[in-house]
C-alpha cells in the first residue's frame, strides 16, 4: 500500500467540519463503525486514514479534495502540457485536445478510406 496522504492544519480544520457535517458514520464525534464507540479515527489524525470518508465525504469539498489528493503522481495533457486529474489510467489528453485529437483522427481515418468509396 503506497504513502496515505496527509493534511496541513488548514485542511484538517476543514475536513473536522466536513466529517460532523457529512459523515454517515460520526455520532456526535464517534465513530459508528467501530465497536465500543471510539473517536473517529479521521478526527485525530491528520493523514487521510479512513477509507469512507475519502471515498464518501471528502469529494464534497473540491478544493481540499483536489489539494490534498494531489500529493499523488499528476498526469499531463500530450499536447499541452497541462495537468490531467483522471482516475482512469487510459487518458491521455485534457478534455479540450482530447477533442481535437479525436477530429484529427477521424479526419485521417476518412480520407484514408475516402479512395475506396470513389470508385
Amino acid at each position: 500500500m503506497g504513502k496515505l496522504p496527509r493534511m496541513d492544519e488548514g485542511q484538517f480544520r476543514r475536513v473536522k467540519k466536513l466529517i460532523r457535517r457529512l459523515c454517515a458514520n460520526c455520532d456526535s464525534g464517534n465513530c459508528l463503525l467501530l465497536d465500543d464507540g471510539d473517536p473517529c479515527p479521521q478526527m485525530v489524525s491528520p493523514t487521510l486514514i479512513c477509507k469512507y470518508f475519502r471515498a464518501a465525504v471528502l469529494p464534497a469539498d473540491r478544493k481540499v479534495h483536489r489539494a490534498i489528493m494531489s500529493a499523488r503522481p499528476v498526469k499531463c495533457c500530450r499536447i499541452c502540457g497541462k495537468p490531467i486529474f483522471s482516475c482512469s489510467n487510459s487518458v491521455k489528453y485534457c478534455p479540450a485536445c482530447a477533442l481535437r485529437e479525436r477530429r484529427r483522427r477521424d479526419r485521417e481515418r476518412k480520407a484514408k478510406a475516402a479512395p475506396h468509396f470513389r470508385k
